[in-house]
């Protein structure tokens, strides 16, 4: 298969929004679309989406994982963003009528179709800087993917990053590009100095997240990550995996962390540490780069209770657990 997100399905679903109203959603060519040069996505950075999943279970049918809660976050993305508000029934039905048109491409386990909707401010006004965007265009493509990473279960290394933050701190709530853009820098420094890859923003010693996604910390029974606030993404993953940890009786503590504890944490035995993201769903971390000194957590490989969570996490998706919680939709042919 392809590199991840590189192979599209040939059409996409759209929809615009003009003179107060939002135009019927229908399918396009998804090779390319139709801009100004002084559009405000282009300008002024106008643009959110999100990133979910649909799997194929054995018996053929075709479901997408939580839905809800990510057109419920694209929904927040686009009021912070100040974008014309959508109705959730468009985005859901641009979805799954989308699904629909390619049931029998998507891919078996563990492979699966991403779903990338995208939301951008397109009115032709470079003197809008401090003014939202009067016009937007909604979008949905789908892309066939594989593993997020390649080489299977090799944990991740992690710059710890004091004295810089992964985006302007009222802004971290939102799923948007530019979110991307202001935390690329560090990460290709961190990636060519320390061989890191990724970086774990820590603004004054405040464990938050990386780049692509959110940290969880695992000590025995403990499961430890930052509590909700506006200076970091909301993630679903992140979500999920904590519900899965409460029903199999672990300790979640959504607090704050700093990085003092985080260390002392990751030097004892058994202690484990994770990325949570829809690509990667969950992938270990073994370790931490901090003032040029490399600190090992636990055995610095991939923890068993890190595997577990993401294991219970990948056979509700897949059909293999009970969906307890209702977090899967089926798709209609």
């Amino acid at each position: 298969m392809a590199a991840f997100g590189t192979q599209f399905m040939p059409e996409m679903a759209l929809a615009t929004f003009k003179d107060n109203t939002w135009s019927a959603a229908k399918k396009v060519s998804s090779d390319s679309i139709q801009l100004h040069p002084g559009a405000h996505v282009l300008h002024y950075a106008s643009t959110c989406f999100e990133g979910l999943k649909a799997f194929k279970h054995d018996d053929g049918s075709v479901y997408v994982f939580r839905m809800d809660r990510n057109i419920a976050r694209m929904q927040q993305s686009t009021e912070l963003l100040h974008l014309p508000p959508f109705p959730a029934e468009l985005l859901e039905d641009m979805i799954l009528s989308s699904l629909a048109d390619v049931v029998d491409e998507i891919p078996a386990p563990p492979s699966s179709m991403y779903i990338r909707p995208t939301h951008i401010g397109t009115e032709a006004a470079i003197g809008k800087a401090a003014s939202p965007s009067q016009s937007s265009m909604l979008y949905v493509l789908l892309s066939q993917v594989g593993a997020y990473f390649s080489g299977g279960d090799t944990a991740l290394r992690l710059l710890v990053e004091e004295d810089t933050m992964r985006c302007a701190a009222h802004m971290g709530m939102v799923k948007s590009g530019g979110n991307y853009a202001s935390a690329m820098g560090p990460i290709l420094r961190a990636r060519e100095t320390y061989r890191a890859d990724q970086v774990l923003f820590c603004p004054q010693g405040d464990v938050q997240e990386t780049g692509a996604a959110n940290f969880i910390l695992i000590d025995g029974n403990e499961v430890i990550t930052k509590s909700l606030d506006s200076s970091f993404l909301h993630g679903v993953t992140r979500d999920s995996i904590l519900t899965i940890a409460r029903d199999q009786g672990m300790d979640v503590q959504e607090r704050s962390l700093s990085v003092k504890e985080l260390l002392e944490r990751a030097a004892k035995p058994g202690c484990e540490a994770a990325l949570s993201g829809t690509a990667a769903v969950l992938a270990p971390v073994g370790t931490l780069i901090h003032h040029g000194e490399e600190h090992t957590i636990g055995s610095g490989e991939p923890g068993t209770t890190t595997l577990k969570l993401r294991q219970a996490l990948n056979e509700i998706q897949w059909g293999q657990r009970e969906d307890t919680h209702n977090w899967l939709r089926k798709v209609s042919r």
